[in-house]
């Protein structure tokens, strides 16, 4: 059996060592355009910062120690630059050489991955204007940080990788400005919880620009200028666009195959794409959400690893293993904060019209008696009759990994809120309290839906401007004196039954701390 693989790293590369663990006499031909076959993605970050010293430390496998362990032929600088299903075979492009040649195949597996928007502005080629994407473009903007010594960068986009790259331009000694065309960085965090990050970017003197595009770039002499919408300019020394990226699926659909809706590549459970001698993997798949089932797009590096294994099975030992899709968790590190999602968010499930309760607890990391306690914020979203999680987001600076690992798995389980006020978890003050951040979160929801708790959000009471309601701070005095919502009235809970009295009767109250 001949399988040719398109694309390495976190897809293809496991593909191609799962194929030779099952089977030692197939030919594997791995197929890379550029010089790196696996490369820790997410690290690329942190060694521009000067956090990851080492360059070696990046590659996981050369092209010749991946090729020598699992016997597989690496070629790299070899761009696959057509697919012709009816012959089952492609045609490939050396870059080096110039030279094109045909390969012919029984299975072929697609892991072409994302590449980065990048809009047609005027002067977005501009000298000093970098994308981020692997270990080449990593090199190009070291080399340049190093050479022309800038003070100042502007990150277009405040996605998970671009506030990331904040932080270790940051760490590199520069001044950085965000420019954010969303109301908010991190855009599949709710906006109550991306306003957490923007308060501790603000602590970090990073500069953000929220709701402002970019219109064009110029260097009228030796400084770059980000000329915005709104047509304010910021001068800068560097620029790194991290808009987004989108599925590398153009190959695909040029051979025929069927594209999704969301322009990936369409799969069936086994990896199967409408060719049944073709799968694809990575962020190039279109595949259903299973918490709702609406088409969708993971670029993490996490699912890839887990299809490259499914996939390889199904290669080898016939259609096996079935892939459950990808809810989509994720972590960053954003300065001192740690920052996590997993599921749907409660906007995303606004857009789709389902209907679902959002409810936020503050906690701490761990016992509040044992020093080094940290804030943490986890917001839930569940569904209103049963219960059902659907999605949770955490801002904090401790042990948010472990809460929101666990709470992808209870979504992925399909548990309720009422599970998660009764899951069991290991305790001992210097990791957590006796009832966890995520057993309150799930005993406030449980209020919620039996009608012990009435809530109201945030918007509502900013949307209201304070009309029809009478906002009570139940926090001490000397907290409200550090701050309040206009036109509360602070009676501290402690107090609270002393002054029934006095409270209104005729007007709904909220209470909050």
């Amino acid at each position: 059996m001949k399988y040719l693989i398109i694309g390495g790293v976190a897809g293809g590369a496991t593909t191609a060592a799962r194929l030779r663990r099952l089977d030692e006499h197939c030919t594997i031909i791995l197929f890379e355009r550029g010089p790196h076959i696996s490369y820790a993605n997410c690290g690329l970050p942190y060694y521009i910062g000067g956090v990851i010293t080492d360059r070696d430390n990046l590659l996981i496998q050369t092209p010749s120690s991946f090729g020598t362990r699992f016997n597989v032929d690496v070629r790299t600088h070899s761009e696959v630059i057509s697919i012709n299903p009816t012959a089952k075979s492609v045609t490939v492009k050396n870059s080096l050489s110039e030279k094109t040649y045909v390969e012919s195949y029984d299975k072929l597996v697609l892991s072409p991955g994302a590449e980065p928007i990048k809009p047609a502005l005027p002067g977005i080629n501009l000298e000093g204007i970098f994308t981020l994407r692997n270990v080449t473009d990593t090199d190009t903007i070291k080399r340049y940080i190093e050479e022309h010594t800038p003070q100042h960068a502007v990150v277009v986009g405040a996605g998970f990788i671009g506030l990331e790259m904040a932080e270790n331009l940051h760490k590199a000694g520069l001044k950085v400005t965000l420019v954010e065309m969303a109301e908010q960085v991190m855009t599949p965090l709710d906006y109550s919880m991306a306003a957490l990050v923007h308060q501790h970017l603000k602590t970090k003197q990073v500069e953000f620009y929220l709701k402002s595009g970019v219109a064009s770039f110029s260097r009228p002499k030796d400084r770059l200028v980000v000329t915005m919408n709104s047509s304010k300019t910021i001068t800068t020394d560097m620029v790194i666009l991290s808009i987004g990226v989108r599925p590398d699926s153009h190959l695909a659909k040029e051979a025929g195959l069927a594209i999704g809706e969301t322009g990936g590549i369409v799969v069936n459970d086994f990896l199967q794409t409408s060719d049944p001698a073709i799968y694809a993997l990575g962020d190039a798949i279109e595949f259903a959400n299973p918490v709702m089932g609406q088409k969708m797009i993971s670029y993490l590096a996490g699912p890839a690893n887990k299809q490259g294994r499914i996939l390889a099975d199904n290669l080898v030992r016939g259609n096996v293993k079935r892939y459950k899709g990808s809810i989509n968790t994720a972590i960053a590190k954003v300065f001192d904060l740690t920052v996590a999602s997993t599921g749907l968010s409660g906007k995303l499930l606004q857009r789709l019209n389902v209907p679902h309760i959002d409810s936020t607890i503050h906690a701490s990391s761990h016992a509040g008696y044992y020093p080094g306690a940290q804030p943490m914020t986890l917001k839930i979203s569940f569904a209103p009759g049963d219960g059902k999680l659907l999605g949770a987001q955490i801002v904090g600076f401790d042990g948010v990994d472990k809460r929101i690992d666990l709470l992808s798995t209870a979504i992925q389980a399909g548990k309720t809120v009422h599970e998660l006020a009764d899951i069991e978890h290991a305790y001992a003050p210097p990791y957590a309290s006796a009832k966890d951040p995520v057993n309150i979160a799930g005993m406030v929801a449980e209020n919620i839906l039996d009608g012990t708790t009435r809530i109201i959000s945030w918007r509502e009471v900013i949307e209201s401007h304070g009309k029809g309601l009478f906002l009570l701070d139940i926090r001490t005095r000397d907290e409200f004196m550090l701050g309040s919502i206009e036109g509360a009235v602070n009676i501290p809970l402690d107090e609270l039954r002393a002054h029934m009295d006095e409270l209104p009767k005729d007007i709904k109250m909220v209470v909050f701390c």
